[in-house]
Protein backbone atom coordinates (compact mmCIF):
# COMPACT_ATOMS: atom_id res chain seq x y z
CA UNK A 1 0.00 0.00 0.00
CA UNK A 2 1.13 3.57 -0.58
CA UNK A 3 1.69 5.78 2.44
CA UNK A 4 2.39 9.45 2.96
CA UNK A 5 5.85 9.99 4.39
CA UNK A 6 7.23 13.23 5.88
CA UNK A 7 9.23 15.65 3.75
CA UNK A 8 12.00 18.04 4.87
CA UNK A 9 12.06 21.80 4.86
CA UNK A 10 12.45 22.76 1.16
CA UNK A 11 9.63 21.27 -0.93
CA UNK A 12 10.46 23.48 -3.95
CA UNK A 13 13.97 22.06 -4.11
CA UNK A 14 12.63 18.55 -3.88
CA UNK A 15 10.07 19.13 -6.61
CA UNK A 16 12.88 20.14 -8.97
CA UNK A 17 14.97 17.18 -7.85
CA UNK A 18 12.12 14.77 -8.46
CA UNK A 19 11.75 16.07 -12.02
CA UNK A 20 15.46 15.37 -12.48
CA UNK A 21 15.05 11.88 -11.03
CA UNK A 22 12.32 11.01 -13.52
CA UNK A 23 14.38 12.40 -16.39
CA UNK A 24 17.46 10.48 -15.29
CA UNK A 25 15.54 7.23 -15.01
CA UNK A 26 14.07 7.68 -18.49
CA UNK A 27 17.56 8.41 -19.82
CA UNK A 28 18.88 5.07 -18.57
CA UNK A 29 15.80 3.10 -19.69
CA UNK A 30 14.15 2.68 -16.32
CA UNK A 31 11.89 0.89 -16.14
CA UNK A 32 12.68 -1.80 -18.65
CA UNK A 33 9.68 -3.77 -19.84
CA UNK A 34 8.38 -6.43 -17.48
CA UNK A 35 9.40 -9.82 -18.80
CA UNK A 36 8.67 -12.45 -16.14
CA UNK A 37 5.64 -14.55 -17.18
CA UNK A 38 2.77 -14.48 -14.75
CA UNK A 39 2.13 -17.65 -12.81
CA UNK A 40 -1.04 -18.52 -10.93
CA UNK A 41 -1.56 -20.59 -7.81
CA UNK A 42 -4.14 -23.36 -7.44
CA UNK A 43 -6.82 -20.77 -6.67
CA UNK A 44 -6.08 -18.69 -9.74
CA UNK A 45 -4.25 -15.91 -7.91
CA UNK A 46 -1.07 -14.36 -9.32
CA UNK A 47 2.06 -15.59 -7.58
CA UNK A 48 4.51 -12.88 -6.55
CA UNK A 49 7.81 -13.15 -8.39
CA UNK A 50 9.70 -11.76 -5.38
CA UNK A 51 8.66 -10.98 -1.82
CA UNK A 52 11.12 -8.77 0.08
CA UNK A 53 10.88 -8.92 3.85
CA UNK A 54 12.20 -5.65 5.26
CA UNK A 55 11.68 -2.13 3.92
CA UNK A 56 14.80 -0.60 5.40
CA UNK A 57 17.93 0.43 3.53
CA UNK A 58 18.61 -3.00 1.99
CA UNK A 59 15.01 -3.86 1.17
CA UNK A 60 14.43 -0.58 -0.67
CA UNK A 61 17.67 -0.96 -2.63
CA UNK A 62 16.75 -4.51 -3.65
CA UNK A 63 13.25 -3.49 -4.73
CA UNK A 64 14.72 -0.69 -6.84
CA UNK A 65 17.31 -3.03 -8.33
CA UNK A 66 14.65 -5.54 -9.36
CA UNK A 67 12.50 -2.75 -10.83
CA UNK A 68 15.45 -1.59 -12.93
CA UNK A 69 15.76 -5.10 -14.34
CA UNK A 70 12.10 -5.37 -15.32
CA UNK A 71 11.11 -7.62 -12.40
CA UNK A 72 8.05 -5.75 -11.25
CA UNK A 73 5.71 -8.32 -9.71
CA UNK A 74 7.28 -7.77 -6.30
CA UNK A 75 5.96 -7.22 -2.81
CA UNK A 76 7.75 -5.48 0.07
CA UNK A 77 6.59 -5.89 3.64
CA UNK A 78 7.85 -4.64 6.99
CA UNK A 79 6.78 -5.20 10.58
CA UNK A 80 7.24 -1.52 11.46
CA UNK A 81 4.80 1.26 10.79
CA UNK A 82 5.63 3.48 7.81
CA UNK A 83 8.53 5.82 8.49
CA UNK A 84 9.99 3.72 11.32
CA UNK A 85 11.69 0.96 9.37
CA UNK A 86 15.20 0.08 10.49
CA UNK A 87 16.93 1.47 13.59
CA UNK A 88 17.31 5.12 12.57
CA UNK A 89 14.48 6.65 14.60
CA UNK A 90 13.81 3.75 16.95
CA UNK A 91 16.70 1.94 18.64
CA UNK A 92 19.56 4.06 17.22
CA UNK A 93 20.84 6.59 19.75
CA UNK A 94 23.81 8.20 18.02
CA UNK A 95 23.38 11.66 16.51
CA UNK A 96 24.71 10.70 13.09
CA UNK A 97 25.50 7.81 10.81
CA UNK A 98 29.06 6.55 11.14
CA UNK A 99 29.65 6.23 7.40
CA UNK A 100 31.23 9.12 5.47
CA UNK A 101 28.61 11.48 4.06
CA UNK A 102 29.81 10.77 0.51
CA UNK A 103 28.99 7.06 0.68
CA UNK A 104 26.13 6.14 -1.62
CA UNK A 105 23.18 3.97 -0.66
CA UNK A 106 20.09 2.62 -2.43
CA UNK A 107 20.52 4.93 -5.45
CA UNK A 108 22.43 2.19 -7.31
CA UNK A 109 24.46 4.74 -9.24
CA UNK A 110 21.74 7.28 -10.13
CA UNK A 111 23.19 10.65 -8.97
CA UNK A 112 19.84 12.38 -8.49
CA UNK A 113 18.76 9.61 -6.09
CA UNK A 114 21.75 9.96 -3.75
CA UNK A 115 21.57 11.34 -0.23
CA UNK A 116 23.73 14.25 -1.36
CA UNK A 117 21.20 15.25 -4.02
CA UNK A 118 18.38 15.04 -1.47
CA UNK A 119 20.31 17.05 1.14
CA UNK A 120 21.26 19.83 -1.26
CA UNK A 121 17.69 20.04 -2.54
CA UNK A 122 16.37 20.16 1.02
CA UNK A 123 18.90 22.41 2.75
CA UNK A 124 21.12 23.93 0.07
CA UNK A 125 24.63 23.30 -1.22
CA UNK A 126 26.23 25.32 1.58
CA UNK A 127 24.65 23.01 4.14
CA UNK A 128 26.14 19.99 2.36
CA UNK A 129 29.60 21.54 2.26
CA UNK A 130 29.45 22.23 5.99
CA UNK A 131 28.10 18.79 6.88
CA UNK A 132 30.33 16.42 8.83
CA UNK A 133 28.20 13.28 9.10
CA UNK A 134 24.59 12.57 8.16
CA UNK A 135 22.02 13.14 10.88
CA UNK A 136 20.11 9.91 11.44
CA UNK A 137 16.71 11.64 11.32
CA UNK A 138 17.63 13.19 7.97
CA UNK A 139 18.71 9.77 6.77
CA UNK A 140 15.31 8.34 7.66
CA UNK A 141 13.59 11.24 5.86
CA UNK A 142 15.78 10.60 2.81
CA UNK A 143 14.86 6.90 2.75
CA UNK A 144 11.17 7.85 2.94
CA UNK A 145 11.62 10.26 0.04
CA UNK A 146 13.55 7.67 -1.97
CA UNK A 147 10.81 5.13 -1.43
CA UNK A 148 8.12 7.59 -2.51
CA UNK A 149 9.85 9.01 -5.60
CA UNK A 150 10.89 5.59 -6.92
CA UNK A 151 7.39 4.26 -6.30
CA UNK A 152 8.03 1.38 -3.91
CA UNK A 153 4.83 0.29 -2.19
CA UNK A 154 5.27 -1.32 1.22
CA UNK A 155 2.86 -3.45 3.20
CA UNK A 156 3.60 -1.85 6.58
CA UNK A 157 2.77 -3.29 9.98
CA UNK A 158 3.07 -6.80 8.56
CA UNK A 159 5.25 -9.44 10.18
CA UNK A 160 6.60 -12.64 8.62
CA UNK A 161 5.81 -15.45 11.04
CA UNK A 162 6.83 -18.60 9.20
CA UNK A 163 8.05 -20.16 5.96
CA UNK A 164 7.17 -23.32 4.11
CA UNK A 165 7.07 -24.56 0.53
CA UNK A 166 4.72 -25.55 -2.25
CA UNK A 167 6.63 -27.32 -5.00
CA UNK A 168 9.46 -24.92 -5.80
CA UNK A 169 7.56 -21.89 -4.51
CA UNK A 170 7.96 -20.34 -1.08
CA UNK A 171 4.90 -19.83 1.12
CA UNK A 172 5.23 -16.99 3.61
CA UNK A 173 2.93 -16.86 6.61
CA UNK A 174 2.28 -13.24 7.56
CA UNK A 175 0.38 -11.37 10.25
CA UNK A 176 -0.82 -7.78 10.07
CA UNK A 177 -3.78 -5.50 10.62
CA UNK A 178 -5.96 -7.80 8.55
CA UNK A 179 -5.07 -10.86 10.60
CA UNK A 180 -3.14 -13.90 9.47
CA UNK A 181 -2.71 -14.93 5.85
CA UNK A 182 -0.13 -16.35 3.46
CA UNK A 183 1.70 -15.22 0.34
CA UNK A 184 3.11 -17.53 -2.32
CA UNK A 185 6.26 -16.33 -4.07
CA UNK A 186 8.80 -17.71 -6.49
CA UNK A 187 11.55 -15.91 -4.59
CA UNK A 188 11.72 -14.51 -1.06
CA UNK A 189 14.44 -12.19 0.22
CA UNK A 190 15.07 -11.72 3.93
CA UNK A 191 16.43 -8.16 4.08
CA UNK A 192 16.14 -8.19 7.84
CA UNK A 193 19.32 -6.45 8.95
CA UNK A 194 21.75 -7.12 11.74
CA UNK A 195 19.24 -9.15 13.76
CA UNK A 196 18.01 -11.13 10.77
CA UNK A 197 19.76 -14.39 11.64
CA UNK A 198 19.62 -14.17 15.42
CA UNK A 199 19.00 -11.45 17.94
CA UNK A 200 20.40 -9.28 20.66
CA UNK A 201 23.31 -10.81 22.58
CA UNK A 202 22.47 -10.69 26.28
CA UNK A 203 24.95 -12.47 28.60
CA UNK A 204 22.49 -14.82 30.28
CA UNK A 205 25.08 -16.08 32.74
CA UNK A 206 24.74 -12.97 34.86
CA UNK A 207 21.45 -11.51 33.65
CA UNK A 208 19.46 -14.52 34.88
CA UNK A 209 19.17 -13.41 38.53
CA UNK A 210 18.07 -9.88 37.62
CA UNK A 211 14.46 -8.70 37.23
CA UNK A 212 13.67 -7.97 33.60
CA UNK A 213 12.88 -4.32 34.28
CA UNK A 214 16.37 -3.72 35.65
CA UNK A 215 18.27 -4.07 32.39
CA UNK A 216 17.94 -3.01 28.72
CA UNK A 217 19.74 -3.90 25.50
CA UNK A 218 20.68 -1.41 22.81
CA UNK A 219 18.47 -3.27 20.30
CA UNK A 220 15.37 -2.40 22.30
CA UNK A 221 13.15 0.61 21.81
CA UNK A 222 12.91 1.94 25.38
CA UNK A 223 12.12 5.17 27.15
CA UNK A 224 15.48 6.03 28.68
CA UNK A 225 13.91 8.67 30.90
CA UNK A 226 13.48 6.12 33.70
CA UNK A 227 17.23 6.24 34.51
CA UNK A 228 16.99 9.82 35.79
CA UNK A 229 18.67 10.17 39.21
CA UNK A 230 19.89 6.57 39.05
CA UNK A 231 23.30 4.94 39.00
CA UNK A 232 23.66 3.25 35.62
CA UNK A 233 26.09 0.58 34.47
CA UNK A 234 26.85 0.21 30.76
CA UNK A 235 28.23 -3.18 29.76
CA UNK A 236 30.53 -3.10 26.74
CA UNK A 237 32.78 -0.53 25.09
CA UNK A 238 31.75 -0.60 21.45
CA UNK A 239 29.83 2.10 19.62
CA UNK A 240 26.39 1.22 20.99
CA UNK A 241 27.72 1.34 24.57
CA UNK A 242 28.79 4.96 24.27
CA UNK A 243 25.52 5.79 22.53
CA UNK A 244 23.83 4.30 25.61
CA UNK A 245 26.06 6.27 27.95
CA UNK A 246 25.29 9.60 26.28
CA UNK A 247 21.57 8.82 26.21
CA UNK A 248 21.61 8.00 29.94
CA UNK A 249 23.55 11.15 30.79
CA UNK A 250 21.16 13.29 28.78
CA UNK A 251 18.24 11.60 30.57
CA UNK A 252 19.65 12.77 33.91
CA UNK A 253 21.39 9.66 35.25
CA UNK A 254 23.17 10.34 38.53
CA UNK A 255 26.25 8.37 37.45
CA UNK A 256 27.18 6.32 34.39
CA UNK A 257 29.90 3.68 34.61
CA UNK A 258 31.05 1.97 31.41
CA UNK A 259 32.46 -1.50 32.04
CA UNK A 260 34.81 -2.55 29.23
CA UNK A 261 35.99 -6.16 29.18
CA UNK A 262 39.09 -5.33 27.16
CA UNK A 263 42.03 -3.55 28.73
CA UNK A 264 42.26 -1.29 25.68
CA UNK A 265 39.64 0.52 23.62
CA UNK A 266 39.06 -0.64 20.02
CA UNK A 267 40.39 1.90 17.53
CA UNK A 268 39.99 0.26 14.10
CA UNK A 269 36.85 0.33 11.94
CA UNK A 270 37.11 -2.79 9.79
CA UNK A 271 34.49 -1.58 7.29
CA UNK A 272 36.89 1.18 6.28
CA UNK A 273 39.43 -1.43 5.17
CA UNK A 274 36.86 -3.55 3.36
CA UNK A 275 35.39 -0.73 1.28
CA UNK A 276 37.03 -1.49 -2.07
CA UNK A 277 35.51 -3.22 -5.12
CA UNK A 278 38.03 -6.02 -5.35
CA UNK A 279 37.06 -7.32 -1.93
CA UNK A 280 33.35 -6.57 -1.88
CA UNK A 281 32.64 -7.75 -5.44
CA UNK A 282 34.72 -10.90 -5.31
CA UNK A 283 34.74 -12.21 -1.75
CA UNK A 284 32.05 -14.75 -2.60
CA UNK A 285 34.31 -16.21 -5.32
CA UNK A 286 36.98 -17.27 -2.82
CA UNK A 287 37.30 -20.90 -1.76
CA UNK A 288 35.79 -21.93 1.56
CA UNK A 289 39.08 -21.94 3.43
CA UNK A 290 39.87 -18.35 2.51
CA UNK A 291 36.34 -17.12 3.22
CA UNK A 292 36.48 -18.83 6.60
CA UNK A 293 39.83 -17.23 7.41
CA UNK A 294 38.70 -13.76 6.29
CA UNK A 295 35.50 -14.03 8.32
CA UNK A 296 37.30 -15.08 11.50
CA UNK A 297 39.67 -12.17 11.16
CA UNK A 298 36.88 -9.67 10.43
CA UNK A 299 34.82 -10.80 13.41
CA UNK A 300 37.83 -10.38 15.67
CA UNK A 301 37.70 -6.62 15.10
CA UNK A 302 35.52 -4.69 17.54
CA UNK A 303 33.72 -1.55 16.44
CA UNK A 304 35.01 1.56 18.21
CA UNK A 305 32.72 4.38 19.27
CA UNK A 306 32.67 7.57 17.26
CA UNK A 307 34.97 10.29 18.59
CA UNK A 308 31.92 12.50 19.06
CA UNK A 309 30.03 10.08 21.31
CA UNK A 310 33.15 9.08 23.25
CA UNK A 311 33.98 12.73 23.87
CA UNK A 312 30.45 13.59 24.91
CA UNK A 313 30.37 10.71 27.39
CA UNK A 314 33.83 11.17 28.84
CA UNK A 315 33.44 14.93 29.17
CA UNK A 316 30.67 14.42 31.70
CA UNK A 317 31.96 14.61 35.31
CA UNK A 318 29.59 11.84 36.39
CA UNK A 319 30.74 9.34 33.74
CA UNK A 320 33.51 6.77 34.27
CA UNK A 321 35.16 4.27 31.93
CA UNK A 322 36.63 1.16 33.58
CA UNK A 323 38.74 -0.98 31.25
CA UNK A 324 39.63 -4.61 31.91
CA UNK A 325 36.36 -4.98 33.82
CA UNK A 326 34.79 -8.19 32.52
CA UNK A 327 31.49 -8.83 34.27
CA UNK A 328 31.56 -12.26 35.95
CA UNK A 329 28.20 -12.25 37.73
CA UNK A 330 25.37 -10.01 38.84
CA UNK A 331 22.75 -10.30 41.54
CA UNK A 332 20.24 -8.21 43.44
CA UNK A 333 21.60 -6.89 46.73
CA UNK A 334 19.31 -4.87 48.99
CA UNK A 335 17.20 -3.71 46.04
CA UNK A 336 20.17 -2.79 43.82
CA UNK A 337 22.29 -4.60 41.22
CA UNK A 338 25.68 -5.80 42.36
CA UNK A 339 27.93 -6.51 39.36
CA UNK A 340 31.02 -8.59 40.06
CA UNK A 341 33.83 -7.75 37.64
CA UNK A 342 37.50 -8.53 37.25
CA UNK A 343 38.13 -5.01 38.57
CA UNK A 344 35.94 -5.37 41.63
CA UNK A 345 32.26 -4.98 42.49
CA UNK A 346 30.01 -2.15 41.30
CA UNK A 347 26.51 -1.29 42.45
CA UNK A 348 23.88 0.06 40.04
CA UNK A 349 20.18 0.73 39.77
CA UNK A 350 19.99 -0.26 36.09
CA UNK A 351 22.17 -2.01 33.51
CA UNK A 352 22.39 -1.03 29.84
CA UNK A 353 23.89 -3.61 27.48
CA UNK A 354 25.87 -2.61 24.40
CA UNK A 355 26.89 -6.20 23.74
CA UNK A 356 25.87 -6.52 20.12
CA UNK A 357 24.10 -9.39 18.40
CA UNK A 358 24.39 -13.16 18.32
CA UNK A 359 23.75 -15.50 15.42
CA UNK A 360 21.08 -18.06 16.32
CA UNK A 361 18.55 -18.85 13.60
CA UNK A 362 16.34 -20.68 16.10
CA UNK A 363 15.51 -17.29 17.61
CA UNK A 364 13.93 -16.03 14.39
CA UNK A 365 10.23 -16.98 14.19
CA UNK A 366 10.31 -17.04 10.39
CA UNK A 367 13.28 -19.45 10.37
CA UNK A 368 12.61 -21.52 13.46
CA UNK A 369 10.45 -24.04 11.60
CA UNK A 370 12.97 -24.64 8.81
CA UNK A 371 16.32 -24.12 10.54
CA UNK A 372 17.09 -27.84 10.65
CA UNK A 373 16.79 -27.98 6.84
CA UNK A 374 19.41 -25.26 6.31
CA UNK A 375 23.06 -26.12 5.71
CA UNK A 376 25.58 -24.33 7.91
CA UNK A 377 29.26 -23.75 7.48
CA UNK A 378 29.81 -26.57 9.94
CA UNK A 379 27.94 -28.91 7.58
CA UNK A 380 30.02 -27.96 4.54
CA UNK A 381 33.50 -27.35 5.89
CA UNK A 382 35.81 -29.36 8.13
CA UNK A 383 38.03 -26.89 9.97
CA UNK A 384 41.52 -28.09 10.74
CA UNK A 385 42.27 -29.14 14.31
CA UNK A 386 42.90 -26.12 16.49
CA UNK A 387 41.28 -23.83 13.92
CA UNK A 388 37.66 -24.51 14.81
CA UNK A 389 35.49 -21.43 15.35
CA UNK A 390 32.04 -22.51 16.44
CA UNK A 391 30.68 -19.00 16.00
CA UNK A 392 31.52 -18.97 12.30
CA UNK A 393 30.55 -22.60 11.77
CA UNK A 394 26.98 -21.85 12.97
CA UNK A 395 26.39 -19.40 10.11
CA UNK A 396 24.22 -20.57 7.20
CA UNK A 397 26.18 -21.73 4.16
CA UNK A 398 24.79 -19.78 1.22
CA UNK A 399 24.96 -20.30 -2.52
CA UNK A 400 26.43 -17.71 -4.91
CA UNK A 401 23.25 -15.60 -4.98
CA UNK A 402 22.65 -15.43 -1.20
CA UNK A 403 20.36 -18.47 -1.41
CA UNK A 404 19.94 -20.91 1.45
CA UNK A 405 21.29 -24.37 0.70
CA UNK A 406 19.89 -27.69 1.84
CA UNK A 407 21.50 -29.61 4.67
CA UNK A 408 20.64 -32.74 2.68
CA UNK A 409 21.06 -31.73 -1.00
CA UNK A 410 18.08 -32.45 -3.22
CA UNK A 411 15.54 -32.81 -0.40
CA UNK A 412 13.88 -29.35 -0.17
CA UNK A 413 13.40 -27.90 -3.64
CA UNK A 414 11.98 -24.54 -2.45
CA UNK A 415 14.66 -23.76 0.13
CA UNK A 416 17.18 -22.22 -2.35
CA UNK A 417 14.46 -19.76 -3.37
CA UNK A 418 14.92 -18.05 0.00
CA UNK A 419 17.73 -15.49 -0.20
CA UNK A 420 19.36 -14.29 3.01
CA UNK A 421 20.38 -10.65 2.66
CA UNK A 422 21.24 -9.96 6.29
CA UNK A 423 23.98 -10.43 8.84
CA UNK A 424 23.86 -14.20 8.41
CA UNK A 425 25.37 -13.89 4.92
CA UNK A 426 28.79 -12.56 5.99
CA UNK A 427 30.94 -15.76 5.85
CA UNK A 428 29.46 -16.75 2.48
CA UNK A 429 29.17 -13.37 0.75
CA UNK A 430 31.31 -10.91 2.75
CA UNK A 431 30.13 -7.71 4.46
CA UNK A 432 27.86 -6.65 1.61
CA UNK A 433 24.47 -6.47 3.33
CA UNK A 434 25.24 -4.90 6.72
CA UNK A 435 24.73 -1.30 5.72
CA UNK A 436 26.01 1.31 3.30
CA UNK A 437 29.52 -0.02 2.77
CA UNK A 438 28.74 -3.15 0.80
CA UNK A 439 25.32 -2.34 -0.61
CA UNK A 440 26.63 -1.31 -4.02
CA UNK A 441 28.22 -4.76 -4.36
CA UNK A 442 25.64 -6.96 -2.68
CA UNK A 443 22.44 -5.70 -4.31
CA UNK A 444 23.56 -6.10 -7.96
CA UNK A 445 24.78 -9.63 -7.22
CA UNK A 446 21.49 -10.59 -5.60
CA UNK A 447 19.36 -8.99 -8.33
CA UNK A 448 21.43 -10.65 -11.05
CA UNK A 449 20.99 -14.07 -9.46
CA UNK A 450 17.24 -13.67 -9.04
CA UNK A 451 16.94 -12.54 -12.67
CA UNK A 452 19.02 -15.51 -13.81
CA UNK A 453 16.97 -18.02 -11.85
CA UNK A 454 13.62 -16.65 -13.03
CA UNK A 455 14.71 -16.68 -16.67
CA UNK A 456 16.21 -20.17 -16.59
CA UNK A 457 13.13 -21.61 -14.89
CA UNK A 458 10.93 -20.09 -17.60
CA UNK A 459 13.32 -20.72 -20.51
CA UNK A 460 10.94 -23.07 -22.34
CA UNK A 461 8.15 -20.52 -22.10
CA UNK A 462 10.45 -17.79 -23.38
CA UNK A 463 11.44 -20.04 -26.28
CA UNK A 464 7.78 -20.65 -27.11
CA UNK A 465 7.23 -16.88 -27.09
CA UNK A 466 10.18 -16.46 -29.46
CA UNK A 467 8.97 -19.23 -31.75
CA UNK A 468 5.53 -17.62 -32.05
CA UNK A 469 6.81 -14.07 -32.40
CA UNK A 470 5.17 -12.41 -35.41
CA UNK A 471 5.30 -8.69 -34.69
CA UNK A 472 5.93 -6.77 -37.92
CA UNK A 473 8.79 -4.28 -37.85
CA UNK A 474 9.18 -3.95 -41.64
CA UNK A 475 6.17 -2.30 -43.32
CA UNK A 476 7.18 -0.18 -46.35
CA UNK A 477 4.58 1.72 -48.38
CA UNK A 478 2.51 -0.71 -50.46
CA UNK A 479 3.30 0.99 -53.78
CA UNK A 480 6.99 0.32 -53.24
CA UNK A 481 6.52 -3.38 -52.67
CA UNK A 482 7.62 -5.59 -55.60
CA UNK A 483 4.78 -7.20 -57.53
CA UNK A 484 4.72 -10.95 -57.90
CA UNK A 485 7.01 -12.03 -60.70
CA UNK A 486 8.34 -8.52 -61.29
CA UNK A 487 11.70 -7.06 -60.46
CA UNK A 488 12.38 -3.42 -59.71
Amino acid sequence: MSVALPLPSSPDGLVALERQVHKDLQTIEVPLRSWVPERLDSQGRAIADVVIVGAGLSGLAIAFGLYRQGITRTMVLDAAEAGREGPWVTSARMRTLRSPKTMTGPDLGVPSLTYRAWHEASYGEASWEGLDLIDRHDWMAYLGWFRRVVGIDVLSGTRLTGLSGSGRDVVAQIEGAGGRSSITARKLVLATGIEGAGGAHVPQAFVGPLPRDRWSHSAEVVDIAHVADKDVGVVGAASSSFDWAVAALEAGARTVTILARSAEMPVTEILDWSNFPGFLNNFAELDDERRYAFTRRMLAFKTPPTVEMYTRAMSAPNATLVTGAAVKAARMDDGRIRAETTRGDYVFDHLLFGTGYALDMHRRPELAGIVDLIATWGDRMQATAGDEDNEVLRYPYLGPGFELTEKQPGTVSWLPNIHLFNNGAVPSMGPVCNGLTGLKSGVPRLVSRISRDLFIEDADQHYQSLDQYRKAHFAPPPHLLPQSGQAR
